[in-house]
């Protein structure tokens, strides 16, 4: 049986910005294609959504089936400035009309240069700054550690509890979670550590100065401070949970690495690029990282990652040391630049700001009743809920999980995460109009108050 294809608006802001069900979540043709997935896709690669996407602007994606389905995930906080910005699709259409690719390496192009030079004059601190470019989050992270080890010439890096920093060999081992990101995959690389961070609903009142201490405490008696180049950490630990480290933990732990000749990594590839209502996370301490990695939302949907720090850290590593075929392609650059201006020009740290009081409000007001919701936390854009088992306290990852899948049955795109996994975290594109997301949210507060497990009953 043929299924006919649903007629629809092209992508970017001329879609429709409204829930539509006009099939069960999945529908036939996203039930076919995932059919066609199992026979072609590797089995690791898997999918949060039982849909298919066939368009997506504003605060929607639209499936092949023809619904329109509320975005809360961005893509995993890449698409801030909105699915199909009109000034990015301008831009890529420009310039891939006049190269798609010729490798910055081999012959160089004006769009990296600028792309850098917008990095260096937005990221925090007004030292001289270089920066490089990368495709993906992971590959900035690894770039980062070599920068570092080859200014200070030591060997160790430290990471922390519940951080994620990528896929490939060494940001698996500096990723804390096991399932899925790192299981089976070993042996991973050497001198990597893990030190305590800073989580106030699981410290029992802790400062974040305490906490940064006692993180401090470990690394000089297990690592030392003479055999470390880096400590690497996301300013709101991402897949980890959303954690807030509390105030004062991030600016002491730089000014001990400061005053210890460490290199500070700060991974802002998701908390970047106006995620938590400032351009980036470190600016709400005022921390000004030796080192920032940034990806997902830099160029509006294209890959594209970044290295930016202090000259005279990025300038320590020989010619010919950082590079890649793809790094800074010029398509994505052009994207970039366009999602920047964006960014920069169109209030979207302000709307990340309106986003996170509405998010925080609404699942903050369901906690006073709703004991299974242990935590609302957050900045901006960038809000979660964790859910536990109010007898004990202990994380309910399967309530997360319920409510999330009945969320998506609604038309609501959705996503978890956690050490735990018992967490919902929301990334709407900083550009829903604030109807929708309210549309949306009264969504999954409906499904929490209608799903229950065997621990909330």
């Amino acid at each position: 049986m043929t299924i006919a294809e649903p007629t629809l608006t092209a992508g970017g802001p001329a879609l429709p910005q409204e829930r539509r069900l006009v099939t069960d979540i999945p529908g036939p043709r996203s039930v076919a294609l995932m059919e066609r997935k199992h026979g072609a896709v590797a089995g690791g690669v898997s999918t949060t959504m039982p849909v298919y996407a066939r368009a997506a602007g504003g605060g929607v994606v639209v499936d092949v089936d023809g619904n329109s389905l509320i975005d809360l995930g961005s893509g995993i906080a890449v698409t801030g400035v909105g699915n199909a910005h009109p000034r990015v699709v301008e831009a890529v259409a420009a310039q891939a009309a006049l190269s798609t690719h010729t490798c910055f390496m081999v012959t160089p192009y004006e769009g990296y240069i600028t792309v850098a030079e917008a990095l260096n004059r937005l990221t925090p601190g007004d030292h001289a700054k270089r920066s490089a470019l990368f495709n993906s989050g992971a590959e900035a992270v690894e770039n980062a550690v070599k920068i570092a080890r080859a200014h200070t010439g030591k060997p160790a890096v430290v990471a922390f509890d519940h951080a994620y920093h990528g896929r490939t060999n060494l940001t698996m081992a500096l990723t804390a979670k096991s399932m899925p990101y790192k299981r089976g995959f070993g042996p991973f690389v050497s001198e990597v550590y893990r030190a305590p961070v800073s989580y106030p609903f699981r410290d029992g009142g802790m400062t974040g100065t305490d906490a940064a201490r006692a993180a401090i405490s470990r690394i000089e008696t297990q690592i030392g401070a003479d055999q470390l180049a880096a400590v690497i950490i996301e300013p709101i630990l991402g897949e980890g949970g959303f954690i807030v480290p509390a105030e004062g933990f991030l600016p002491t732990l730089a000014a001990w690495a400061r005053d210890n000749g460490v290199v500070f990594i700060a991974d802002e590839v998701q908390t970047g690029f106006a995620r938590t209502g400032r351009m980036f996370a470190c600016e709400h301490e005022g921390v000004v990282p030796d080192l920032i990695t940034t990806a997902k939302g830099i160029a509006g949907g294209m890959p594209l990652a970044a290295v930016t720090g202090r000259a005279e850290i990025m300038d320590a590593v020989h010619a010919g040391g950082l590079g890649g075929t793809y790094g800074g392609n010029p398509v994505a650059c052009a994207a970039a630049l366009a999602a920047i201006d964006a960014f920069e020009n169109d209030g979207l740290c302000e709307a990340a700001e309106r986003i996170g009081e509405i998010v925080t409000r609404r699942f903050g007001e369901l906690a006073a009743s709703d004991p299974r919701i242990g935590d609302v936390r957050g900045r901006g854009a960038m809000i979660a809920v964790e859910f536990v088992r109010p007898e004990t306290g202990e994380p309910d990852a399967e309530l997360a999980r319920r409510v999330a899948a009945a969320a998506h049955t609604q038309g609501v795109i959705v996503l978890t995460c956690g050490t735990y996994g018992n967490v919902i975290r929301f990334l709407p594109p900083l550009s829903i109009p604030l109807e929708l997301l309210v549309e949306g949210l009264d969504i999954v507060a409906t499904a929490l108050r209608d799903v229950h497990t065997d621990s909330a009953r």
